[in-house]
């Protein structure tokens, strides 16, 4: 437990924050209608459509938490030269965003996902999307551009948002943390299978499960707890990492941290008991909070605490939407104040 006044502090240390976001930025379509009955032609619900959306998605909504939160994001991506491209610009200008960061290429479409809603429910999902690596010359203009942004002062902290859409490469991990880490710049990643096991010596690892097996090629379900950490140990090690926080759905999370004289502090937290309705973005909720915790300097234990709360409030929301500060902080200074 933590005392109120470390929390209030905390959050009020958010606003102002610069947080660079890296990674594969798409939009999420949805088209929300009612179902009343299947179709004759095929033995699927029919959707009565009665309002289309479109909001900003992957490591945008990221970005979105990060503002939600109260500081100030900074995307840096690649986009396609499309349609879709000019959308995308126009939902960040929208929500104030700045688009420095972003590049646009001629070789690469905009990512959407479309997801179609039926009485409140996620119904299908439609992916238009390239997952080809960024070529060599793509690459150095998004570094050059990420340099720039981080000699400018843009950055308390960096997020690696990947999507395994290719705008996150080796070559591009290995070069922003040499960057990061000679500048004082603390760096996070909120990883997915393809760069896995690229991600050395960052300051914070955060796989879920699934990730986490699949990173590291386990066989069978990681059950327990004491399974778990041993795992994280592992991977933690190969890593180089200093922090490592594994989300565990509806187990809760789990964290271990390196501290400086060689000990290691780690623990598991349980999930707060929600009514679900929907996880998608929770993972962006979860690695926004421990960015903005990491770059005010708070404590591990908290850091997992606070995200794992985040976590599970965004999931009783329909659809991919960032936290709300408020909420988070009255349910923080609740559950873990005293």
């Amino acid at each position: 437990m933590f005392d109120k006044k470390y929390i209030e502090t905390l959050f009020d240390d958010f606003a102002g924050r610069k947080v660079l976001i890296i990674g594969d930025v798409m939009i999420d379509a949805y088209l929300w209608g009612k179902v009343d009955r299947i179709s004759p032609e095929a033995p699927v619900p029919v959707v009565a459509l009665k309002k289309r959306e479109s909001r900003l998605g992957g490591a945008a909504n990221v970005a979105l938490n990060i503002q939600s939160l109260g500081a100030t994001p900074y995307l840096c991506s690649v986009i396609g030269q499309d349609e879709k491209s000019k959308q995308f610009l126009s939902l960040l200008q929208e929500r104030g965003m700045p688009a420095e960061g972003i590049i646009s290429s001629p070789d690469r479409i905009t990512t959407v996902k479309f997801r179609i809603i039926g009485n409140n429910a996620q119904l299908l999902r439609v992916d238009e999307e390239n997952e080809h690596d960024l070529d060599a010359s793509e690459t150095l203009a998004l570094f050059g551009r990420i340099s720039q942004m981080i000699e400018k002062g843009l950055a308390d902290v960096i997020i690696f948002e990947d999507y395994d859409k290719g705008v996150i490469t080796p070559d591009l991990i290995k070069k922003v943390v040499a960057h990061a880490h000679a500048k004082g710049i603390p760096v996070l990643v909120d990883p997915k299978k393809k760069n896995f096991l690229h991600y050395h010596q960052v300051d914070l690892f955060k796989p879920n499960m699934k990730e986490l097996r699949e990173g590291l090629k386990l066989d069978g379900e990681t059950q327990t707890i004491e399974e778990v950490s041993q795992a994280v140990a592992m991977l933690q090690q190969k890593l180089e990492a200093g922090m490592v926080l594994t989300t565990l759905s509806d187990k809760g999370i789990y964290f271990r941290k390196l501290m400086p004289d060689g000990e290691v502090e780690s623990g598991h937290f349980a999930a707060h008991l929600r009514q679900i309705s929907d996880v998608s973005g929770a993972g962006d909720t979860v690695i926004s909070i421990a960015a903005l915790c990491m770059a005010a300097g708070a404590e591990a234990p908290f850091i997992a605490q606070l995200a794992n709360l985040g976590g599970g409030l965004v999931c009783e929301q329909v659809g991919v939407v960032p936290i709300n500060k408020e909420l988070l902080r009255q349910e923080a200074l609740k559950m873990l104040g005293k």
